[in-house]
């Protein structure tokens, strides 16, 4: 027989969005959080977990390393209170162990830890969760489709075709039939190199083509196409993510990724 899966119902959530890939080290969380401010700046009510259990990248992203969590009782329950920065709600594992420290957790020990974090983190009302998550199609990803009701996956590539291969997998899985997530965009990361002070070239590092042939294959009608620059990757390493999106170009390729999302 069969054991039904529990479901949980966010009732303060509007939409869950994840921002997934199959392949780690394209950039899905700089995406994530870059998405979740994008929204933010326009007046909605944003929350932004990291749920990259063995890689947490979001608290360097936003400078938070060094802060562990309060929590805080609401009618008789426990509840973990998230930190507010650039007008998100933040959670992470990451902030529950020293960035250097590995997290030595099977699939059961996972799945629950992403259940706490989704469940029992005063979240507040929020017009939209974005859920960075790892790479791969594991425990994270099936806990995430089958015991919550995600509204779209935003797929993170970058244009070389060695990244396909992967990328391709979890497209295929979001569109398996008894998951059926909408597949809302694919972003095509790092699609070019601009440098700051040099704003008319641009630099294919990568190559080129990637993205396209991933939306001909799956029948995904949005594209939308990142650059990068060294103004970029310095603002992330050193927390301010969100100046990033002082560039105009950047800025507006987050803006046609806000338009590909349910309202």
């Amino acid at each position: 027989m069969i054991k039904e899966v529990e479901t949980f119902e966010l009732n303060q959530v509007k939409h869950i969005i994840l921002v997934a890939s199959g392949k780690g080290g394209v950039g899905k969380s700089t995406v994530a959080a870059h998405l979740a401010l994008s929204l933010a700046q326009k007046g909605f009510r944003i929350g932004l977990l990291d749920a990259d259990i063995h890689g947490p990248s979001v608290p360097t992203l936003f400078g938070l390393e060094s802060e562990r969590p309060l929590s805080e009782e609401i009618n008789g329950e426990t509840r973990i209170v998230p930190f507010e920065k650039c007008g998100l709600r933040i959670m992470s594992l990451g902030f529950f162990f020293k960035p250097e420290q590995a997290v030595l957790w099977r699939g059961p020990m996972v799945t629950k830890a992403l259940k706490q974090m989704m469940t029992e983190t005063n979240w507040g009302d929020l017009d939209y969760l974005i859920v960075d998550t790892p790479p791969g199609t594991g425990d994270v990803h099936i806990t995430l489709v089958q015991q919550f009701h995600v509204d779209g996956v935003v797929i993170v590539t970058t244009p070389q075709k060695m990244a396909l291969a992967d990328v391709q997998k979890a497209m295929s899985m979001f569109r398996e039939p008894h998951i059926n997530i909408p597949i809302l965009a694919v972003v095509e990361n790092m699609s070019w190199f601009t440098p700051e002070k040099h704003q008319d070239e641009r630099y294919y590092l990568f190559g080129q083509g990637g993205g396209a042939e991933l939306c001909k294959h799956f029948g995904v009608s949005n594209l939308i196409q990142i650059p990068t620059n060294e103004q970029l990757c310095r603002d992330s390493d050193e927390g301010n993510t969100e100046k990033a999106l002082e560039n105009a170009s950047l800025r507006r390729s987050f803006e046609e990724l806000i338009k590909t999302l349910p309202k």
